[in-house]
């Protein structure tokens, strides 16, 4: 009898897409939410749980909000947090950022004492504490300083680390940062501190709903000097090897879904774990298009982080978290 290879091979195929129980059996990229870290953004004050327009769902939330938001995390199987604060004033030196009762701090105290299995993690960065909006001390021709500012965001580390956070998460895009940062934890007894690193840190426009967020837009000109360009990936894989050089724990791509093949090329390259950023900008296209009826959505958002895992990040950061977990749930 002759066969048809191309029909055996589509047979066989067809018959493992028959019924949902048969797809899940031989899927190949899975979904959990143990993998999710949920950006939380934090602001002083009572009883704020402040509805962010340009992302819809996501809040700026005062410190006696966080014990709620760490009880359904929990109960949702979502067990890392992502912290960027709103501080109460801003200066050229990001002073609220570094300091020991900053509101970032503040937050990994309550997080802890609400839940001490949580693992939070501090965002490293100046641009939401300067009144100039740029992720490092600037001169007086407006130029980013490069290792002047390292020894601010090494302090922000320990202040961080101090309050009880698990991993540090530079994101300023400096150069040296991270070097700087595990020394500073090293000799200040928190050698045992992770460190996630922004090495593939693009200047994107997906980044627009983030500021409005943070209120951390830059007051001039722009962060291309410090941030990659979008054209390139050679770029991105030295970064990436600088980074885990100078001992990076958990190395990152961000943004994820315009740069899904830098997240291939970069889970090539090491294996560390790897992060993927699900920026804000990407969050809220999907949202604007799905409040419009335009894209049905459980299953965007699941086929998105999908996407990213299956580009090959083993962590993935995302304003989706909850939402995703309850479906993943859902469908166990």
């Amino acid at each position: 009898m002759t066969i048809n290879t191309h029909q055996a091979l589509f047979t066989r195929t067809r018959r493992t897409r028959r019924t949902d129980n048969l797809r899940r059996l031989v899927q190949e990229t899975h979904l959990e939410p143990s993998s999710f870290v949920y950006p939380i953004f934090v602001t002083h004050g009572q009883d704020v749980r402040q509805a962010i327009a340009a992302m819809p769902g996501q809040y700026r939330l005062s410190l006696d909000q966080l014990p709620n938001e760490a009880k359904e995390l929990k109960s949702l199987g979502v067990r890392a947090v992502l912290l960027f604060g709103i501080p109460s004033y801003k200066d050229a030196e990001g002073t609220e950022g570094y300091a020991v009762d900053g509101i970032v701090q503040q937050a990994v105290r309550v997080l802890k004492d609400a839940d001490p299995e949580l693992i939070v993690i501090c965002d490293v960065c100046l641009c939401e504490y300067t009144d100039h909006g740029h992720c490092g001390l600037i001169n007086t021709n407006g130029e980013v300083l490069n290792d002047e500012s390292l020894s601010l965001l090494s302090e922000m580390a320990v202040t961080c680390a101090d309050a009880g956070a698990d991993i540090i998460a530079p994101s300023d895009m400096m150069d040296g940062r991270v070097q700087a940062i595990r020394h500073a934890l090293d000799e200040t007894g928190h050698a045992q501190k992770a460190i996630m690193a922004y090495s593939a840190k693009y200047s994107s426009a997906f980044y627009g709903p983030f500021r409005e967020a943070a209120d951390s837009t830059p007051q001039f000109g722009d962060r291309r000097g410090y941030q990659m360009d979008h054209a390139n990936v050679r770029e991105a894989l030295r970064e990436v090897e600088a980074d885990i050089d100078e001992q990076a724990d958990i190395v990152m791509v961000k943004p994820a879904l315009a740069y899904l093949d830098v997240i291939r090329r970069v889970r090539e390259r090491t294996d560390l774990p790897l992060a993927a950023y699900n920026v804000s900008g990407e969050y809220s296209m999907l949202k604007a298009a799905i409040q419009n009826g335009w894209l049905e959505e459980e299953r965007v958002i699941l086929e998105t982080l999908t996407a990213i895992r299956r580009a090959g990040a083993d962590i993935l950061i995302t304003y989706h978290a909850k939402e995703a977990a309850q479906w993943l749930r859902a469908n166990d």
